[in-house]
Protein backbone atom coordinates (compact mmCIF):
# COMPACT_ATOMS: atom_id res chain seq x y z
CA UNK A 1 0.00 0.00 0.00
CA UNK A 2 2.79 2.77 0.90
CA UNK A 3 4.56 1.91 -2.65
CA UNK A 4 1.31 2.17 -4.64
CA UNK A 5 1.08 5.61 -2.68
CA UNK A 6 4.00 6.95 -3.60
CA UNK A 7 3.28 6.45 -7.29
CA UNK A 8 0.66 7.55 -7.09
CA UNK A 9 1.68 10.79 -5.43
CA UNK A 10 4.86 10.50 -7.88
CA UNK A 11 5.44 13.08 -10.78
CA UNK A 12 8.43 12.10 -12.86
CA UNK A 13 9.04 10.14 -15.80
CA UNK A 14 10.84 6.95 -13.78
CA UNK A 15 10.05 5.63 -10.58
CA UNK A 16 12.84 3.84 -8.70
CA UNK A 17 11.90 1.35 -6.01
CA UNK A 18 14.81 0.48 -3.11
CA UNK A 19 14.50 -1.24 0.19
CA UNK A 20 15.32 0.00 3.11
CA UNK A 21 17.94 -2.45 3.75
CA UNK A 22 19.92 -1.62 0.31
CA UNK A 23 22.39 0.69 -0.49
CA UNK A 24 23.07 1.85 -3.98
CA UNK A 25 26.13 2.59 -5.45
CA UNK A 26 26.43 6.38 -6.84
CA UNK A 27 25.86 5.64 -10.37
CA UNK A 28 22.96 3.18 -10.02
CA UNK A 29 20.32 5.80 -10.92
CA UNK A 30 22.02 7.11 -14.07
CA UNK A 31 23.00 3.46 -15.50
CA UNK A 32 19.63 2.40 -14.91
CA UNK A 33 17.86 5.68 -16.36
CA UNK A 34 19.90 5.35 -19.78
CA UNK A 35 18.56 1.88 -19.52
CA UNK A 36 14.86 3.34 -19.55
CA UNK A 37 15.65 5.80 -22.67
CA UNK A 38 14.70 2.52 -24.75
CA UNK A 39 10.44 3.33 -24.67
CA UNK A 40 10.42 -0.22 -24.92
CA UNK A 41 11.68 -0.93 -21.56
CA UNK A 42 8.90 -0.85 -19.15
CA UNK A 43 11.39 -1.70 -16.04
CA UNK A 44 15.26 -2.29 -15.77
CA UNK A 45 17.00 -3.71 -12.30
CA UNK A 46 20.04 -3.64 -11.10
CA UNK A 47 22.67 -6.62 -9.77
CA UNK A 48 22.57 -7.21 -6.33
CA UNK A 49 25.37 -7.89 -3.80
CA UNK A 50 24.67 -8.67 -0.15
CA UNK A 51 26.25 -5.85 1.75
CA UNK A 52 26.44 -8.46 4.87
CA UNK A 53 28.71 -11.12 2.65
CA UNK A 54 31.41 -11.39 4.80
CA UNK A 55 28.99 -12.31 8.27
CA UNK A 56 29.17 -15.77 8.22
CA UNK A 57 29.23 -18.58 6.01
CA UNK A 58 25.27 -18.00 4.73
CA UNK A 59 25.78 -14.82 3.79
CA UNK A 60 28.75 -15.92 1.81
CA UNK A 61 26.49 -18.59 0.08
CA UNK A 62 23.45 -15.97 -0.56
CA UNK A 63 26.40 -13.63 -1.81
CA UNK A 64 27.01 -16.21 -4.81
CA UNK A 65 23.75 -17.16 -5.07
CA UNK A 66 22.74 -13.37 -5.63
CA UNK A 67 25.80 -13.66 -8.64
CA UNK A 68 24.37 -16.44 -9.90
CA UNK A 69 20.73 -15.82 -10.00
CA UNK A 70 21.83 -12.19 -11.71
CA UNK A 71 24.96 -12.83 -13.92
CA UNK A 72 22.92 -16.18 -15.18
CA UNK A 73 19.14 -16.15 -14.83
CA UNK A 74 18.58 -12.69 -15.33
CA UNK A 75 21.50 -11.66 -17.82
CA UNK A 76 19.72 -14.69 -19.63
CA UNK A 77 16.59 -13.34 -19.72
CA UNK A 78 17.33 -10.01 -20.68
CA UNK A 79 19.13 -11.27 -23.96
CA UNK A 80 15.35 -12.35 -24.90
CA UNK A 81 13.87 -9.45 -24.08
CA UNK A 82 12.11 -10.30 -20.39
CA UNK A 83 13.57 -10.75 -17.19
CA UNK A 84 10.70 -12.05 -15.02
CA UNK A 85 10.97 -10.96 -12.05
CA UNK A 86 13.14 -6.99 -11.18
CA UNK A 87 13.67 -7.68 -7.67
CA UNK A 88 12.33 -5.32 -5.40
CA UNK A 89 15.58 -4.46 -3.56
CA UNK A 90 16.55 -2.47 -6.84
CA UNK A 91 14.40 -1.49 -9.50
CA UNK A 92 13.26 1.38 -11.93
CA UNK A 93 9.81 1.30 -13.91
CA UNK A 94 8.38 3.74 -16.18
CA UNK A 95 5.56 5.89 -14.77
CA UNK A 96 3.12 6.14 -17.66
CA UNK A 97 3.17 2.47 -17.59
CA UNK A 98 3.08 2.13 -13.76
CA UNK A 99 0.29 4.19 -13.38
CA UNK A 100 -2.08 1.98 -16.01
CA UNK A 101 -1.33 -1.10 -14.00
CA UNK A 102 -1.77 0.19 -10.53
CA UNK A 103 -5.32 -1.01 -10.22
CA UNK A 104 -4.49 -4.39 -10.80
CA UNK A 105 -1.73 -4.54 -9.41
CA UNK A 106 -3.94 -2.97 -5.94
CA UNK A 107 -6.54 -5.89 -6.07
CA UNK A 108 -4.40 -8.50 -6.47
CA UNK A 109 -5.75 -11.77 -4.97
CA UNK A 110 -4.46 -15.04 -3.96
CA UNK A 111 -6.61 -17.94 -3.19
CA UNK A 112 -9.65 -15.07 -2.65
CA UNK A 113 -7.19 -13.43 -0.57
CA UNK A 114 -5.14 -10.23 -0.98
CA UNK A 115 -1.72 -11.11 -1.77
CA UNK A 116 0.64 -9.61 0.33
CA UNK A 117 3.89 -11.12 -1.30
CA UNK A 118 5.99 -11.17 -4.26
CA UNK A 119 5.39 -7.67 -5.19
CA UNK A 120 8.27 -7.14 -7.56
CA UNK A 121 7.52 -10.52 -9.87
CA UNK A 122 3.84 -9.93 -9.95
CA UNK A 123 4.71 -6.35 -10.91
CA UNK A 124 7.24 -7.37 -13.70
CA UNK A 125 4.58 -10.15 -15.07
CA UNK A 126 2.08 -7.01 -15.69
CA UNK A 127 4.29 -5.15 -16.92
CA UNK A 128 5.29 -7.99 -19.41
CA UNK A 129 1.32 -8.34 -19.61
CA UNK A 130 1.16 -4.52 -20.99
CA UNK A 131 3.81 -5.54 -23.95
CA UNK A 132 6.85 -3.99 -22.40
CA UNK A 133 10.49 -5.24 -22.38
CA UNK A 134 12.12 -5.91 -18.62
CA UNK A 135 15.90 -5.93 -18.73
CA UNK A 136 19.10 -5.79 -16.51
CA UNK A 137 21.71 -3.56 -16.07
CA UNK A 138 24.81 -5.46 -14.54
CA UNK A 139 26.96 -2.53 -13.76
CA UNK A 140 23.74 -1.26 -11.62
CA UNK A 141 25.17 -2.26 -8.54
CA UNK A 142 23.14 -2.20 -5.52
CA UNK A 143 24.05 -4.13 -2.45
CA UNK A 144 21.84 -5.29 0.42
CA UNK A 145 21.10 -7.03 3.61
CA UNK A 146 20.43 -11.09 3.43
CA UNK A 147 19.84 -13.20 6.22
CA UNK A 148 22.38 -14.57 8.13
CA UNK A 149 20.56 -17.31 10.15
CA UNK A 150 19.53 -20.22 8.31
CA UNK A 151 15.58 -19.74 9.91
CA UNK A 152 15.01 -16.58 8.60
CA UNK A 153 16.79 -17.68 4.93
CA UNK A 154 14.16 -20.33 5.02
CA UNK A 155 10.72 -17.94 5.52
CA UNK A 156 12.48 -15.73 2.81
CA UNK A 157 12.98 -18.92 0.61
CA UNK A 158 9.46 -20.24 1.08
CA UNK A 159 7.68 -16.36 0.91
CA UNK A 160 9.98 -16.43 -2.87
CA UNK A 161 8.71 -19.84 -3.75
CA UNK A 162 4.84 -19.11 -3.17
CA UNK A 163 5.45 -16.04 -5.20
CA UNK A 164 7.54 -17.95 -8.45
CA UNK A 165 4.06 -20.68 -8.27
CA UNK A 166 1.74 -18.05 -8.40
CA UNK A 167 3.24 -15.97 -10.62
CA UNK A 168 4.28 -18.53 -13.03
CA UNK A 169 0.06 -18.92 -13.37
CA UNK A 170 0.12 -15.74 -15.00
CA UNK A 171 3.50 -15.95 -17.06
CA UNK A 172 1.89 -19.26 -19.10
CA UNK A 173 -0.31 -16.83 -21.03
CA UNK A 174 2.50 -14.70 -21.78
CA UNK A 175 5.00 -17.20 -22.93
CA UNK A 176 3.65 -17.56 -26.78
CA UNK A 177 4.39 -14.44 -27.32
CA UNK A 178 8.16 -14.59 -26.37
CA UNK A 179 11.29 -16.22 -27.13
CA UNK A 180 11.34 -19.95 -26.43
CA UNK A 181 14.07 -19.56 -24.43
CA UNK A 182 11.93 -17.76 -21.59
CA UNK A 183 9.60 -20.78 -21.95
CA UNK A 184 12.27 -23.22 -21.34
CA UNK A 185 13.73 -21.02 -18.70
CA UNK A 186 10.28 -20.92 -16.41
CA UNK A 187 9.39 -24.67 -17.25
CA UNK A 188 13.01 -25.04 -15.40
CA UNK A 189 12.56 -22.60 -12.67
CA UNK A 190 9.53 -24.90 -11.56
CA UNK A 191 10.18 -28.66 -12.47
CA UNK A 192 13.93 -28.07 -11.16
CA UNK A 193 13.30 -28.25 -7.80
CA UNK A 194 10.85 -30.86 -8.13
CA UNK A 195 12.73 -33.13 -10.20
CA UNK A 196 15.89 -32.97 -7.89
CA UNK A 197 13.52 -33.41 -4.72
CA UNK A 198 12.44 -36.76 -6.86
CA UNK A 199 15.58 -37.21 -7.63
CA UNK A 200 17.36 -37.77 -4.06
CA UNK A 201 14.02 -39.53 -2.69
CA UNK A 202 14.89 -41.93 -5.47
CA UNK A 203 18.10 -42.36 -4.28
CA UNK A 204 17.15 -42.65 -0.62
CA UNK A 205 14.79 -44.83 -1.03
CA UNK A 206 17.41 -47.12 -3.20
CA UNK A 207 19.53 -47.04 -0.15
CA UNK A 208 16.73 -48.47 2.28
CA UNK A 209 15.45 -51.26 -0.71
CA UNK A 210 18.28 -52.47 -2.10
CA UNK A 211 21.47 -51.55 0.44
CA UNK A 212 22.63 -50.11 -2.46
CA UNK A 213 23.68 -46.67 -3.23
CA UNK A 214 23.28 -44.48 -6.00
CA UNK A 215 26.20 -43.51 -7.07
CA UNK A 216 25.03 -41.49 -10.58
CA UNK A 217 22.53 -39.95 -9.34
CA UNK A 218 24.55 -38.46 -7.31
CA UNK A 219 28.00 -37.96 -9.69
CA UNK A 220 25.58 -36.55 -12.23
CA UNK A 221 24.13 -33.52 -9.33
CA UNK A 222 27.78 -33.20 -8.50
CA UNK A 223 28.60 -32.76 -11.76
CA UNK A 224 26.00 -30.25 -12.76
CA UNK A 225 26.97 -28.59 -9.76
CA UNK A 226 30.61 -28.23 -10.13
CA UNK A 227 30.34 -27.36 -13.67
CA UNK A 228 27.76 -24.52 -12.95
CA UNK A 229 30.24 -23.13 -10.01
CA UNK A 230 33.54 -23.53 -12.08
CA UNK A 231 31.93 -21.22 -14.96
CA UNK A 232 30.99 -18.91 -12.73
CA UNK A 233 34.61 -18.79 -11.69
CA UNK A 234 35.88 -18.18 -14.66
CA UNK A 235 32.85 -15.48 -15.33
CA UNK A 236 33.15 -13.52 -12.30
CA UNK A 237 37.34 -14.17 -12.10
CA UNK A 238 36.57 -14.98 -8.09
CA UNK A 239 37.94 -18.77 -7.08
CA UNK A 240 35.21 -18.56 -4.17
CA UNK A 241 32.86 -19.86 -6.56
CA UNK A 242 34.77 -23.27 -6.32
CA UNK A 243 33.90 -23.35 -2.81
CA UNK A 244 29.93 -23.11 -3.29
CA UNK A 245 29.29 -26.83 -3.62
CA UNK A 246 30.59 -27.39 -0.61
CA UNK A 247 28.61 -24.92 0.89
CA UNK A 248 25.51 -25.45 -0.71
CA UNK A 249 25.53 -28.59 0.22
Amino acid sequence: KAQIAAIRRSSGDLVLNVDSDTILASDVVTKLALRMQDLAIGAAMGQLTASNRSDTWLTRLIDMEYWLACNEERAAQARFGAVMCCCGPCAMYRRSALVSLLDQYETQLFRGKPSDFGEDRHLTILMLKAGFRTEYVPDAIAATVVPDRLGSYLRQQLRWARSTFRDTLLALRLLPGLDRYLTLDVVAQNLGPLLLALSVLAGLAQVVLTATVPWWTGLMIASMTIIRCSVAAFRARQLRFFGFPCTHS
